[in-house]
């Protein structure tokens, strides 16, 4: 066998492994070195190959692939730096416990740290980001090799799924000549399948559980984050044998599609209910369940943190359980769909439930008359909740329009997909994370961002220049960096703006232009309304809301106030 067939062969051991073992997409960025995979993937028919110029923004847009397709995704760059640009991504997708396949071409293992251009030492060079790293042998004409490579891969794979899911690398030299056998076929391997199966409770597990949910008195279940596929129909089906409140979080999908049977029992305004004082120290409960990590409203964690609730069980499949404020009494370790069967009564007295209900509800009413005549990003986000069609997805960005969405996204009837990257709460590449979501699950998508945000990423427009998209970027510009304002930063007035407000005086409508999108700039709730009601005409659109941080922060205190007092007139009566 020839140079060029020995290294198809190679390659081609590569893809087909991948695609057994059930990667459907991979993200490519142009490269020298990488070419022999590059064309590999191209020629594949079992694979959707993606191009995104900037690796970066690459590696988030894979990022968005998997947390919108539910299974692994690849991504290849060429060697040097174009790796490193991978770390960002696969941080969020160590957190956020989400499959990527890193894979980073390099240079022969003659030209490495010997002075050679585009040569950095690759292996190994994500640490402990990564669950698995490899470095693969050269191509050659052994079928040791072809072994190795497709054992590994699988190998690869399998511990990115397998619980807690996340990133690996698998880092593949290649010496030149780089052309491959376009006409030839992958060899059948001699490893075929891996079968995996679920972490179900045991015995012991489950008569601990009954027990648990038999003896509470108040009884919540809290949900965190939960992936695209969980059953939520079983989820509600479970909460309603128990007849306890569930304080859901917007990641968590339960907001959405609410059955009426369940409806009283999914708590959306919990986190503006908490606000005050007194309600929370009356719904202090002892047993609390929690599926998915902790949720992103932190007067939450606040209350469960100075409650301590006598069982607070987590519902997780890793052993590398999440309990960020140390609350957890019990650990159960099976797949989360796996406790949903258990049919015990609750002995609590119905009224826990019922004044979650009431606040909830109170808190709803206050929100929706406070969003019709607001003129704040919160009136804003209001809108656009209310606005966005059943049939469709938000991608919210870290800081303030994942809160704005806990705060204003009430729970519906509609099929709304919430999102957002809450694994490392950073807020780079949330654009190309949104691309990928959308492009994953192939519905009319919205992204919810803040100006620094979006300057942030502006490179993940790129993508839009090599594949279809439908996606509406609402980009609240409020000149810099809004979230502090609610911060004890935002007490200290000697240095904010220099610090943290970061003012830049940009808009987007050029860049808007740049891109041939649809751009529509607003400066009121009103505006905002007539913009987002607008026939779509381009794939990607552009909608600006400038603001002000000083209104918005005024204004979501008085919102909060409402609730207070509103609760305040319903103990006193």
């Amino acid at each position: 066998m020839d140079e060029r067939r020995t290294l198809t062969a190679h390659v081609l051991a590569i893809t087909e492994s991948l695609i057994r073992a059930g990667v459907r997409h991979v993200v490519v960025s142009p490269g020298s070195r990488s070419t022999p995979l590059a064309y590999a993937f191209a020629k594949s028919k079992g694979i959707l190959m993606h191009i995104q110029t900037d690796e970066r923004s690459a590696g988030f847009y894979a990022l968005g692939l998997a947390k919108g397709s539910g299974g692994p995704v690849a991504m290849l760059c060429t060697s040097g730096t174009a790796a490193s640009n991978y770390m960002p991504a696969l941080t969020e997708a160590k957190y956020a416990r989400i499959p990527l396949i890193a894979i980073t071409a390099d240079r022969p293992h003659e030209l490495r740290e010997v002075g050679a251009p585009q040569a950095i030492d690759q292996v190994g060079m994500y640490g402990r980001t990564v669950k698995y790293s490899v470095d693969f042998p050269l191509p050659e004409e052994r079928p040791e090799s072809a072994e190795f490579i497709t054992r590994h891969v699988r190998r690869a794979v399998s511990i990115a799924t397998d619980a807690p899911a996340g990133p690996v690398q698998l880092n593949v030299p290649f010496r030149e000549p780089l052309l491959i056998d376009f006409e030839m076929e992958a060899a059948e391997p001699a490893f075929r399948h891996r079968f995996a199966g679920q972490i179900g409770p045991d015995p012991e597990m489950i008569d601990w559980f009954e027990g648990a949910l038999r003896s509470a008195h108040k009884g919540m279940i809290v949900a965190g984050e939960l992936p695209p596929g969980f059953d939520r129909g079983a989820f509600w089906r479970f909460a309603e044998s128990l007849g306890w409140p569930v304080l859901a979080d917007p990641l968590s999908g339960l907001r959405s599609e609410v059955p009426a049977s369940a409806r009283s029992l999914c708590i959306s305004s919990y986190d503006a209910v908490l606000k005050h004082t007194g309600f929370a120290e009356k719904m202090e409960p002892d047993t609390v369940i929690r599926f998915g990590p902790q949720p992103v409203s932190k007067p939450l964690a606040l209350f469960l943190k100075s409650c301590r609730p006598k069982v607070y069980a987590v519902v997780d499949d890793s052993p590398s359980f999440r309990d960020p404020y140390h609350l957890a009494t019990h650990h159960l370790q099976c797949a989360p769909e796996s406790l949903l069967g258990v049919r015990t009564d609750s002995s609590g007295p119905e009224e826990y439930a019922r004044l979650w209900e009431e606040a909830d509800a109170d808190a709803a009413e206050e929100t929706a008359a406070f969003a019709k005549n607001g003129n704040d990003e919160g009136a804003m986000a209001a809108v656009l909740f209310e606005e966005m069609s059943s049939g469709s997805d938000l991608f919210a960005s870290s800081s303030m329009p994942i809160r704005d969405a806990d705060t204003f996204f009430l729970k519906t009837e509609k099929d709304i997909g919430i999102f957002a990257n809450r694994g490392a709460n950073g807020i780079d590449g949330v654009v190309s994370t949104a691309l990928g979501l959308q492009a994953a699950r192939n519905r009319p998508a919205w992204l919810l961002i803040g100006d620094l945000a979006m300057l942030h990423d502006q490179n993940g427009l790129i993508a839009t220049r090599f594949s279809d998209a439908d996606l509406t970027i609402v980009v609240m510009n409020n000149d810099g960096g809004g979230i502090f304002s609610y911060l004890p930063q935002g007490s200290e007035p000697r240095y904010f703006e220099e610090l943290f407000g970061t003012p830049t005086g940009l808009r987007f409508d050029h860049l808007a232009a740049m891109y041939g999108f649809q751009y529509d700039g607003v400066r009121d709730a009103a505006e905002f309304r007539d913009a987002v009601r607008k026939e779509k005409e381009t794939p990607v659109r552009i909608i600006e809301a400038f603001s002000d941080r000083s209104l918005n922060l005024a204004e979501h205190r008085r919102l909060w106030g409402r609730i207070s007092e509103r609760l305040d007139a319903r103990w006193k009566n």
